[in-house]
């Protein structure tokens, strides 16, 4: 839908790694795709929470949780409240996270917290990051991508978020000769 940023992202990503298969000395320089990712996440997390066990009682207030209660801490509320991002909170900004993270959320970690946070913060957050640059940047480098008129919008919670009907998308090669 965003055609600029996709843009973006394919100049970003010719200027550091031209036609060559990407690499781990350019994948942490792609300041413009981080900036999509995180926004994308912050909009369609993998999950919408996270279940934990209360290990002790606890005080939050005036509520008292008692030992050994399961929660469900649903992390999707935080990441589309308009007092955390502002009135244009259910809009692709990626531009929020041109200054990182911490500055994104104004330094409240609780924020953005699409894997978790904490010591129990998702293992593979790193290499889901990672794979998806690469895979990104690749694409990005040969293909343009858009919607298909016949996609729907309708995301889904199952065990992750995902599109009910599939994302259908057209590839148009960047490569006359192709």
């Amino acid at each position: 839908i965003h055609g600029d940023w996709q843009e973006k992202a394919r100049r970003e990503v010719i200027d550091i790694f031209g036609n060559q298969n990407p690499h781990s000395e350019g994948i942490v320089k792609l300041k413009i795709m981080t900036m999509i990712i995180n926004e994308t996440l912050r909009l369609y997390g993998p999950t919408n929470g996270l279940m934990r066990k209360v290990g002790r009682e606890v005080q939050i207030g005036k509520l008292v949780l008692p030992a050994n209660i399961d929660l469900y801490i649903v992390n999707v509320v935080p990441q589309h409240d308009p007092q955390l991002w502002g009135d244009d909170v259910h809009l692709f900004k990626p531009e929020r996270f041109a200054e990182g993270i911490a500055k994104a959320t104004n330094y409240n970690a609780a924020a953005f917290c699409p894997f978790g946070i904490g010591p129990r913060s998702c293992v593979g957050m790193s290499f889901a990051t990672m794979e998806t640059k690469i895979a990104l940047s690749m694409i990005l480098q040969r293909y343009s991508i858009s919607l298909s008129p016949a996609y729907v919008h309708s995301p889904i919670s199952v065990v992750t978020i995902q599109p009910e009907h599939g994302i259908q998308v057209i590839l148009k090669s960047l490569h006359s000769n192709v």
